[in-house]
């Protein structure tokens, strides 16, 4: 079985910063791009990020460009992402899965694979 541990996640004010982290058991997570997913409460899971398997490229949404950061430690088999200036819309549950199709980040989200029994990391904004 697939496992991706996902932490990190904290209840933070508006404007604070957390670090999430996505390891994983079993296989070596830096021959993949990982990508970074979330979903609030009512809303569909969105993919916010990904990094490639050599961690040159990386993409980001839209809503988290400039405040999110993803970064790899391939010698640790860690996937981290870094938010900052984090807002309350960014409240949600945050997992990172893993694209076994290619190294890149241009497979649509059907082809990132989660953890088996995958619950997240909780992420809440709040004043």
């Amino acid at each position: 079985q697939l496992q991706l541990v996902e932490s990190g996640g904290d209840l933070v004010q508006p404007g604070g910063s957390l670090r999430l982290s996505c390891a994983a058991s079993g296989f070596a997570l830096s021959s993949y791009s990982v990508g970074w997913f979330r979903q609030a409460p009512g809303k569909e899971r969105e993919r916010i990020s990904c990094i490639n398997r050599s961690g040159v490229n990386r993409y980001y949404a839209d809503s988290v460009r400039a405040r999110f950061t993803v970064f790899r430690d391939n010698g640790k088999n860690m996937v981290y992402l870094q938010m900052d200036n984090l807002k309350p819309e960014d409240t949600a549950v945050y997992h990172c899965a893993v694209n076994f199709v290619d190294a890149s980040c241009s497979m649509p989200n059907q082809e990132f694979v989660f953890g088996s029994g995958d619950q997240g990391t909780q992420v809440t904004v709040s004043s």
